[in-house]
């Protein structure tokens, strides 16, 4: 399969809403493409899925059909432009992959058992469009209990760094676990569910995590499991 049909609703609009204490602007949109069909098959077919060396990510990830990557290139970069207010002489450079969650709670990395950031750049946003149907776990952001920052930025970057690395250091690593919810070291405040066909898009620099389930998000199949188009947009 190498042609991949898939095309923006033009009905689809996005909802703009301030989150946490930072009242940082995340992005949602329903129904976001006309259709996701075939974007499942080419997962599901014509793709081989492999364990990303480059990040953290707790899963397994393959390339997208470019078609789908422009379509959402198309409907996403001058969107983050005008709500972030991106300046005009920085130009885009976009990543994609399709991920779908595979590692068992008791393989997880200590890194993966908390919320991350994507990048401390300002203008470095992330975008995700969940894909197969499913009662799948979403997405949420956190805050850093010792420091209060749901942001990391590249200012608050040492001093985030230092208290986490104390904290581990004072109450030891947190249980082989995914983080679903408030802990000792970081506060829950804000869930967006999974829908088939939302996308969702933030500044990369908020702590966020998947909500996931072991019991029904963990699978390498991407015709059955927790499949998700990813995209990092960086404006440099």
């Amino acid at each position: 399969m190498t042609e991949v049909n898939f095309r923006l609703n033009p009905d689809a609009s996005p909802h703009v809403f301030l989150a946490g204490e930072e009242r940082t602007p995340v992005v949602i949109i329903d129904d976001f493409a006309e259709d996701t069909a075939d974007v499942v098959r080419y997962a599901a077919n014509s793709t081989s899925f492999d364990p990303d060396s480059d990040s953290f990510y707790p899963g397994v990830r393959a390339l997208p059909p470019s078609a789908y990557v422009e379509e959402v290139r198309r409907a996403i970069v001058p969107l983050l432009a005008k709500i972030y207010s991106v300046p005009r002489e920085l130009k885009p450079e976009l990543s994609a992959s399709y991920s779908l969650v595979a590692t068992p709670p008791e393989e997880l990395d200590v890194m993966q058992r908390i919320p991350h950031f994507d990048s401390n750049r300002k203008y470095h946003f992330a975008v995700t469009h969940y894909l197969n149907p499913g009662d799948f776990g979403g997405t949420g952001l956190f805050r850093h209990k010792p420091t209060g920052f749901e942001k990391i930025t590249s200012g608050k970057l040492r001093e985030y760094a230092s208290a986490s690395d104390a904290f581990l250091r004072t109450n030891g690593e947190p249980p082989a676990q995914y983080i679903r919810e408030s802990s000792d070291h970081f506060e829950f405040y804000l869930g967006i569910d999974y829908r088939p066909n939302r996308l969702i898009t933030y500044p990369g620099c908020l702590l966020h995590s998947g909500l996931i389930d072991p019991a029904r998000d963990i699978s390498a199949d991407p015709a059955t499991g927790r499949l998700t188009g990813n995209f990092f947009i960086d404006f440099r």
